[in-house]
């Protein structure tokens, strides 16, 4: 309870305020709350069958994943188990101390969690799912049967990835590279290609943003072959296409795309759309557009981008992935650079800056190549230089 407090900020007063708002009924006064709250989060008393989902949800989860049951004592069973029959073995083997519901629950959160990453604040977001990688690891703890450990392995794996990514975007690179191996390492343990895939994905967009473009193509070229065949192998075409753009390879470019749009075609439609880790035709579009903004394709750059802007934006102007729509202003604003139309050029550059929600290593390195197309053609011109006090200003420097 402490930690969960601390990792929002949160002191005690303003914790039993979240918990009476969870209540549908009338609660003691704030002075006995705050004493009881003490007292639990002391360990002097455990929270009662009344308050401990109450508790639970003030924090954004469940009661049994947030208070588990403790774990019994095996012992017994090693010291028996040369003498158990089998039938009485394998009916061990399927006992859990961990319900069902409780797995859908934790699945659910770590599939909203994933859909969360496109538009909520970073540092929200990763203190959010920090917490709940915590509560899954502490299932480990449980008494699970095979199927929920595989299951509990994937979904701190997922977790770890959507970690790995928000770090990666606060700009805490050393941090998000061993979350990356860790979310491996998981996907290793189960079994789970997809997860193996998308932490080789993460190492490719890490070097593309940092400038290595051989590091984009020998991580994609390190992924097990079945991945390739998978929902993952899109994205990693993509990121292959994007490296051999900035590379000078057009014709490799054509063909990275050609495999994603493939296989994007053999998977079908996807369901959930929102999920970060779900590649659908109109975010392959998006990597489209960076590489033949990259290559110097103007008109289908800004074709793309104009798209990727119409897709991201709602009838009521709400926009749904600010990070995607930054670098389709950043397209076009190269686009217009290249024109020699400064004006349209700028003003496009910094709509891009002006989202929240932001990917800093990916804004600051296309924001980057935006900047040094205005020093190429307008040095001297005031505009430029308000567009590079802005970048600066983004970055921090």
């Amino acid at each position: 309870m402490r930690s969960e407090r601390d990792a929002r900020g949160w002191s005690q007063a303003e914790a039993v305020r979240a918990l009476r708002a969870k209540s549908s009924q009338n609660l003691p006064t704030d002075s006995t709350l705050l004493r009881n709250w003490r007292r639990w989060e002391s360990g002097e008393s455990r929270p009662d069958d009344f308050y401990a989902p109450l508790i639970a949800a003030a924090f954004d989860t469940v009661a049994p994943a947030f208070f588990p049951k403790a774990r019994p004592s095996r012992d017994d069973e090693l010291l028996t188990a040369t003498g158990m029959d089998t039938l009485e073995f394998m009916g061990r083997l399927r006992m859990s101390d961990v319900s069902t519901a409780t797995l859908d629950a934790v699945r659910i959160t770590a599939e909203r969690l994933c859909r969360d990453y496109a538009s909520t604040d970073a540092h929200q977001l990763h203190r959010e799912a920090s917490g709940w990688l915590r509560r899954i690891a502490a299932l480990l703890d449980s008494r699970l049967t095979l199927a929920q450990h595989k299951e509990v392995l994937e979904l701190a794996g997922w977790v770890a990835l959507l970690l790995g990514c928000l770090e990666y975007d606060l700009g805490r690179r050393g941090g998000a590279e061993a979350t990356r191996r860790a979310a491996r390492s998981l996907g290793l343990e189960s079994g789970n290609i997809e997860i193996i895939g998308w932490s080789s994905e993460l190492a490719a967009w890490f070097a593309l943003t940092q400038g290595n473009n051989r590091g984009v193509i020998q991580a994609v070229d390190s992924v097990p072959p079945e991945c390739a065949d998978s929902g993952v192998g899109v994205q990693l075409a993509a990121q292959r296409a994007k490296a051999w753009a900035r590379l000078g390879d057009r014709t490799a470019v054509d063909a990275a795309l050609a495999q994603g749009r493939m296989l994007l075609d053999r998977l079908g439609h996807p369901e959930d759309l929102e999920n970060h880790f779900v590649v659908d035709p109109q975010k392959f579009d998006f990597y489209a557009m960076d590489c033949c903004r990259v290559v110097g394709d103007d008109m289908r750059a800004e074709r793309f981008a104009r798209a990727v802007l119409a897709d991201s934006t709602t009838l009521d102007g709400t926009v749904r992935n600010p990070m995607r729509v930054a670098e389709a202003h950043l397209t076009l604003a190269m686009v217009a650079a290249r024109g020699r139309d400064l004006e349209l050029a700028v003003s496009e550059g910094l709509q891009a800056f002006e989202s929240k929600r932001r990917s800093l290593p990916s804004l600051l390195c296309i924001g980057g190549e935006v900047g040094r197309e205005l020093m190429a053609h307008f040095p001297d011109d005031p505009r430029t230089q308000e567009y590079l006090d802005e970048l600066r200003a983004v970055s921090g420097t």
